[in-house]
């Protein structure tokens, strides 16, 4: 029980106890990892930047300090509404200003427009998913032809919450995650080991339309 409550906070977040320590864990955890991702997309000024599961919004903040251009804008999309409500406080002068727009949405069915986005990226995310193939083949609809998606993780770790039963089912494993991308229409996808103040797995992949 307390093993599957851990799992879904970690999923879902909600405003509780167990949804706050769930925040806590992801600063710990995750800050570094996300602004690591947000430097593998090579973003520029006039992007279109999504974040798939935001969380806490450590990694729009890094993302959105590159769009410097008119037309670069950074989405968002979180199914926690707990996590979608504290991003839009910390994103508020930039989504009042217009550069910003997040969603609390689920990732296989994502209210923005088919091959918009330039690139993609989201941290230790696709293994909550309620379907992988549907979420990746959701993220490729979204994304422009020859689109750069950026995914990242730490393995390790990763394994042993599977070991704790914390994290079930066979999604976690990179290479199922990869075959969904390639399923999906995603193209030069490769998965490189990688240090940036944390070791990590990153796996990137291409749109192709």
């Amino acid at each position: 029980m307390i093993r599957s409550k851990i799992a879904q906070q970690l999923a879902q977040p909600t405003q509780s106890i167990s949804g706050w320590l769930a925040t806590k864990f992801f600063k710990w955890r995750n800050r570094a990892l996300e602004e690591a991702t947000v430097k593998l997309c090579n973003i520029q000024p006039n992007d279109v930047v999504l974040e798939v599961g935001h969380g806490p919004g450590w990694g729009l903040l890094s993302a959105a300090e590159l769009l410097t251009g008119p037309e670069g804008k950074l989405l968002g999309v979180d199914y926690s509404e707990y996590m979608h409500r504290m991003s839009r406080k910390r994103m508020q002068e930039q989504i009042t200003k217009g550069k910003v727009i997040l969603h609390h949405s689920n990732v296989t069915a994502m209210p923005i427009a088919d091959s918009s986005v330039d690139k993609v990226f989201h941290c230790n995310s696709y293994y909550f998913w309620p379907d992988l193939k549907a979420g990746t083949s959701e993220i490729h609809r979204v994304m422009k032809p020859g689109g750069l998606m950026v995914t990242t993780l730490r393995q390790k770790s990763i394994a042993s919450f599977v070991s704790k039963k914390i994290i079930v089912g066979e999604n976690w494993h990179p290479e199922t995650y990869m075959e969904a991308l390639q399923s999906s229409g995603f193209r030069h996808i490769r998965m490189q080991n990688r240090t940036d103040r944390c070791s990590f797995q990153a796996i990137f992949a291409t749109a192709s339309k």
